[in-house]
């Protein structure tokens, strides 16, 4: 039988294998594939458990997952079983996420879950040699010009020199920026359909990287804008935005801060161009998604924070 006709049953015999060692399936599973990973929604008797399967460029995720479980347990999903060898993740179901809330609602969801997400963040401070021990891509001031080198190689930009002058210039006042001795994780990908209502708890870390905390604004907030239709400098973002800057008040004076936060999301393009290229970079050219990385990293010249999301 040709590879095309297999089901996910067969596809993913040995994955599901080691899944049904820790529970009991009431059906055949269902798969949703990906070239970054493939999630398989399997039914047992208490409800849908999920495993995924990562690749390698996902699959310092289960890693992250261990790091995380010990040190903020009730802000993620705790994977009912995990193998960092094989990048494997069993996780439970993790209920609604805040994708399914209203617009006129979801402006204030957003901000009580950052509010957990920089708690989480501070938390993880202190983990930051670890996570690059996992393998998490270190995109911390101090390696922006290393992961911009990067960046430019595999989009092979135009005005090359002139992202390279602009990160360099981000990257040394991140590094003397409050937050600079925080440096943590970094979802990357910090969207509603990302963030579980109960909890709230986050989930899908497979784009995470080490660095400036403020960075994460990036997606969440300017998704945030274009999800709500507005402008990034409207007031409801202003408030999602302040709301998490405040756990990080006792580093600096405000304006300061919202500084500092306009820098790290300019920056942070740069680990989001290689977190597409890690992703699609596998798919080929005729993928809709193969543009992605060289277009995200071009809007380095754009005024706007949140031009890349």
């Amino acid at each position: 039988m040709g590879g095309a006709a297999m089901g996910p049953e067969a596809r993913f015999a040995a994955e599901l294998a080691w899944a049904d060692s820790h529970v009991t399936r009431t059906g055949p599973p269902e798969a949703r594939e990906r070239p970054w990973a493939s999630v398989l929604r399997l039914p047992t008797a208490d409800g849908p458990v999920w495993l995924k399967v990562t690749t390698p460029a996902t699959r310092p995720e289960v890693g992250l997952y261990r790091l995380l479980t010990t040190t903020a347990p009730d802000a993620v999903l705790v994977p009912l079983a995990a193998d960092e060898t094989r990048g494997l993740l069993l996780l439970p179901d993790g209920g609604p996420t805040l994708a399914g809330r209203p617009p006129e609602t979801l402006a204030r969801d957003l901000a009580e879950a950052l509010v957990t997400y920089a708690h989480l963040q501070r938390a993880m401070a202190v983990h930051r040699d670890e996570m690059v021990a996992v393998g998490l891509p270190d995109a911390s001031p101090t390696a922006l010009d290393a992961r911009c080198d990067e960046a430019l190689a595999v989009t092979e930009l135009e005005d090359a020199a002139a992202c390279r002058a602009a990160v360099d210039r981000w990257a040394r006042e991140l590094a003397s920026s409050p937050g600079a001795d925080l440096v943590t994780v970094d979802h990357q990908d910090l969207h509603p359909e990302n963030v579980l209502v109960a909890g709230p708890r986050f989930y899908d870390w497979g784009d995470a990287v080490v660095a400036h905390p403020f960075a994460s604004l990036l997606v969440a907030l300017g998704g945030l804008a274009r999800t709500l239709g507005v402008g990034p400098d409207d007031e409801v973002v202003r408030t999602v935005r302040d709301a998490y800057l405040d756990v990080f008040a006792d580093l600096a004076p405000h304006a300061e801060l919202v500084a500092t936060s306009v820098t790290a999301c300019r920056a942070a393009i740069v680990a989001r161009a290689l977190v597409w290229d890690r992703a699609i970079g596998t798919a080929g050219p005729d993928h809709p998604f193969a543009d992605a990385a060289r277009a995200t990293l071009a809007t380095f010249a754009d005024p706007s924070p949140f031009a890349a999301v």
